[in-house]
């Protein structure tokens, strides 16, 4: 059976507590408010945005010489749906025609894509110039935040970025989404508007250009988490897992939500072990989500199920996609041994993942006391592109058309 392909530099001793003066860095990352500086190999400024004089600062490359930047345009969805049931969170399931989306452009479209509980969930659809004559490739990414905080902003200079920029220029679709957050909308409310952006996406597959059956996914801590989800817990309506995990409220029930790839950057992959003690800038958060701190938990108790049924692990089985998993060895807000724990997973049940352990890095990949982060975020950010594009994109077709 495959074992996990794991890229590590030197191994490090990881830190108990945070230095003085990082524990502010530290929260910016995990609410979405900061970047890795130049020092982490920062680089363009953001994608349909003029260029900012944070972006100035990290040296940026023009991000004219890879896509063409077209202002946002808010296309209309008609997201029609009738009521086919209820969801493991206890929402109604719905199936809908399929959605009426206006003309698209070049550039950000933003588009809404769910409306559960009266909150009506956006994502943004970077579309490459030219617009594509036939289906392409897509990558759908998922923000973190502690599942209370952040949005669709693909943040100046950051790997994610600079994977959302190499798609684009490939001639591919790039999906940032926006998702209800905690503690107005508790957990599993996060995964099922995931989920149903992914449904979205094949519903309205025709006018956003997307090859449905060339979707992957990425994302960066709480985001990490979901992502591993859909992988791992996604599939098609009525298979096995397929919905198994309940985590399909909204419409476009008769649409699949498997994934062909599956980025992690650092996402929690098992809520109930012991070393989240160690992590306490994420138990401020956690409990706004799921009413309960991360750990063992009381056996039998309704949030120790409750996070069982949230971690990743649990659904690993043999049927997982590629995954690519990244992680700062120096992270105090995810331990460590959080992807090191799904990696050996993965890899005992026969799927082969790829890890790679970020030296001198803390959460966020911010850089750590010690050295530079190694590989850089430019590295990173080649070495996801080359994942991504090894897993999607179709034999002999490279910026052509797919089905």
């Amino acid at each position: 059976m495959p074992n996990p392909s794991v890229h590590t530099p030197s191994r490090r001793a990881r830190p108990a507590v945070l230095a003085a003066g990082t524990v502010v860095a530290v929260l910016g990352a995990v609410l979405g408010l900061w970047t890795p500086s130049a020092s982490a190999g920062a680089g363009p400024v953001a994608l349909g945005r003029p260029p900012s004089a944070a972006g100035a600062s990290h040296g940026a490359t023009p991000a004219a010489a890879l896509v063409r930047r077209v202002t946002a345009s808010k296309a209309s969805v008609s997201p029609a749906a009738t009521k086919t049931g209820v969801s493991k969170s206890g929402a109604p399931k719905t199936a809908a025609t399929p959605p009426v989306v206006g003309a698209v452009v070049s550039g950000r479209n933003t588009l809404t894509y769910c409306d559960e509980a009266g909150q009506a969930e956006t994502l943004d659809v970077y579309e490459p110039s030219p617009l594509p004559t036939a289906p392409v490739p897509a990558v759908l990414y998922v923000h973190g935040g502690g599942w209370v905080q952040g949005d669709s902003t693909l943040a100046p200079g950051s790997l994610v970025e600079r994977v959302a920029m190499a798609m684009v220029a490939r001639g591919w679709i790039f999906v940032s989404i926006n998702y209800r957050l905690a503690p107005q909308f508790r957990w599993p409310a996060q995964i099922d508007d995931a989920s149903c952006a992914l449904r979205f996406l094949r519903a309205a597959a025709g006018p956003l250009h997307i090859a449905s059956g060339h979707i992957g996914v990425m994302g960066d801590s709480a985001g990490g988490q979901i992502v591993s989800l859909l992988g791992l817990a996604g599939g098609s309506a009525g298979s096995s897992p397929g919905r198994s995990a309940g985590f399909d409220a909204g419409p476009y029930a008769s649409q699949s939500t498997a994934v062909e790839a599956v980025v992690d950057l650092y996402g929690p992959a098992d809520l109930t072990t012991p070393d989240w003690a160690d992590a306490p800038l994420i138990q401020v958060y956690a409990p706004q989500a799921f009413g309960t701190k991360l750990g063992p938990g009381a056996p039998g108790a309704a949030t120790t199920a409750a996070l069982v049924a949230a971690s990743p692990v649990t659904y690993v089985g043999g049927h997982a996609p590629p995954f690519l998993i990244v992680q700062g060895e120096q992270d105090t807000v995810v331990p460590p041994d959080q992807s090191e724990e799904l990696a050996a997973r993965l890899g005992a049940a026969g799927d082969g993942p790829t890890l790679v352990m970020v030296d001198h890095a803390e959460h966020g990949l911010l850089p750590a006391a010690g050295g530079a982060v190694t590989p850089s975020i430019s590295a990173l950010a080649a070495e996801t592109t080359a994942f991504l594009v090894r897993h999607l994109a179709p034999p002999r077709h490279g910026r052509t058309g797919v089905s």
